[in-house]
């Protein structure tokens, strides 16, 4: 019985510790990704907006999100920078083969409400 309670302790300590490694490795990733940054970077805000940097501060970073929109943000709000072909993918149509329905699918689907 002794041994019981060194043993629960350690049992709780020990998953604790690797989580906390664990955020500490995640946040000098985010903090050297945001420290990375540069022009013409595209990224994405924590809030979902994506955009182009266009400038650079110390502490905050513009990005445009339009052409000619240029808005300012901290640098913590940059949560990822995107890929060069994720963002060809995401810009350019992809071209389907048109698929043609019947009559009875289109009369069907008109009038499904």
């Amino acid at each position: 019985m002794d041994f019981l309670f060194p043993l629960l302790i350690l049992a709780l300590l020990v998953p604790m510790f690797f989580g906390i490694r664990k955020q500490k490795r995640e946040a000098e990733k985010v903090s050297s990704m945001q420290e990375g940054l540069k022009v013409g970077d595209q990224v994405v805000t924590t809030s979902g907006l994506y955009g182009t940097v266009v400038d650079l501060d110390d502490t905050t970073v513009d990005l445009e999100i339009a052409e000619d929109v240029v808005t300012t943000w901290l640098r913590q709000a940059i949560r990822e920078v995107r890929a060069d072909e994720q963002a060809v993918e995401e810009t350019t149509p992809a071209i389907d083969a048109a698929v043609e329905e019947s009559a009875e699918q289109t009369e069907t689907r008109l009038t499904k409400d």
